[in-house]
């Protein structure tokens, strides 16, 4: 999709509804529904954080911003992501968490970033955090600098590609939820990408999907 066609519906994604649990299900095992319900009975506490879905220009076409993480001893290891992280003292709000964090992960400036939309939450048992999810546009072409400490490499996933639906595959995968359980991912070239980062993507696909629709 042309970034110049996709501007002319930012003021529909703005208004377009949420689709929340509806959209995030679909990405969802069965396994992590009965976890979470487990420890919504409990006395849990989760710890906030934050997260860009960053829409830009790449050769006149839209893209998406993914980072692949570094390996490292932590339930997060190598996965795929959007940048961002967790929520500190210094953020006056979470628009702020995330606004900071990709820039320090992938060195694109608060500045550049239009904040459009705040998407619903997602809560992730193994890591005990709950994530809020904001869509930014850049009006130009990015020039990444990453932060070599956590980020491994940046994906810059079309568009057209995130919407069609042939990128969404079932994977057998070992989690934090079972051995071997079939998991719904989004297939980016060797990349897998699935969990909280998966469920998010689901909703901002639905979204944009909704918005280009009339």
């Amino acid at each position: 999709m042309d970034f110049s066609d996709f501007l002319k519906y930012v003021p529909k994604i703005k208004q377009e509804k949420l689709l929340g649990d509806q959209a995030h299900f679909k990405m969802v095992p069965i396994e992590r529904i009965l976890e979470v319900e487990k420890i919504k009975s409990g006395s849990n506490k989760p710890r906030k954080a934050a997260v860009m879905m960053l829409i830009y220009p790449k050769n006149n076409k839209s893209h998406l911003a993914l980072i692949v993480r570094n390996t490292y001893a932590g339930v997060h290891s190598a996965q795929i992501g959007f940048p961002g992280g967790k929520a500190e003292l210094k953020d006056d709000s979470l628009t702020h968490t995330a606004l900071r964090e990709t820039h320090e992960e992938i060195g694109i400036h608060p500045n550049k970033i239009d904040v459009i939309k705040t998407f619903t939450e997602v809560f992730i048992p193994p890591s005990n955090f709950i994530v809020a999810p904001f869509l930014g546009i850049c009006q130009s072409e990015l020039e990444f600098i990453e932060q070599v400490e956590e980020v491994a490499g940046i994906i810059e996933f079309p568009l057209l590609d995130f919407l069609d639906e042939k990128t969404i595959i079932n994977k057998h995968m070992d989690t934090s939820y079972g051995i071997n359980i079939e998991v719904p991912t989004f297939k980016i070239n060797e990349h897998y990408v699935w969990g909280a980062t998966a469920m998010m993507m689901s909703e901002l696909k639905e979204v944009l999907k909704n918005s280009f629709k009339n």
